[in-house]
């Protein structure tokens, strides 16, 4: 897997910071308790990661895992916790002193990515808010996602026994029975994310799809 450069990787993720940005601007309070894709977060508590996400250095990172006993559901509790505020408004100010960072715990830059990218659709999706996302970009995502453990975060697991074909974009995966859509909609069913069926094509869909949901 191609190791990718953080000039390739920022300015993507900065363009995707600054359209969730946005899209939130125009949200009615009720809005933000609207579930995620996230089991268990809603809106606001996604963007309250984001901002948290955004905010860790590599040696924040140790820190703050060493003071939650290596539990990352614990800490990505505590950061949701520290950086979510009563008033979303003043979450998504937050958000926005955040949009020019380059800090990042100790992974892949591809993490970067594929956190720009699900994350967004956590919040979109539910919301109904659509997003063209660059999909040579979001396939590079994909790879890095395909190709890691679910342990360590990625979907490789998930992905093992199907062929899967980026229908937007310059994306082959794996063999077995073939799986075709969107860059998007591959990388959210690799990374455990819901989708809908009518998303995905091929005649390997079927059997994905019944993977995704067992």
């Amino acid at each position: 897997m191609t190791r990718l450069s953080p000039t390739c990787v920022w300015p993507v993720v900065h363009g995707e910071r600054r359209a969730l940005f946005e899209d939130l601007r125009v949200l009615e309070p009720q809005q933000w308790r609207t579930p995620s894709l996230c089991p268990g977060w809603d809106v606001h508590d996604v963007l309250a990661h984001l901002i948290d996400s955004a905010r860790t250095t590599r040696l924040g990172f140790v820190r703050r895992m060493v003071a939650a006993g290596f539990d990352f559901d614990r800490d990505n509790a505590v950061g949701v916790a520290r950086e979510k505020k009563e008033d979303p408004s003043l979450t998504l100010a937050g958000f926005g002193a955040v949009l020019p960072l380059t800090s990042t715990p100790p992974a892949a830059l591809a993490t970067r990515l594929v956190e720009s990218f699900v994350h967004g659709e956590d919040i979109r999706r539910p919301l109904g808010i659509g997003r063209e996302y660059p999909a040579g970009e979001v396939a590079k995502a994909l790879a890095y996602q395909a190709n890691t453990t679910v342990k360590m975060g990625g979907g490789k697991e998930l992905a093992a026994g199907w062929r899967l074909v980026a229908s937007d974009a310059d994306f082959v995966h794996g063999s077995g029975p073939e799986v075709s859509g969107r860059a998007i909609t591959l990388l959210l069913a690799v990374s455990g994310r819901p989708i809908d069926p009518g998303e995905l094509g091929g005649p390997g869909a079927g059997g994905f799809l019944h993977r995704l949901q067992t």
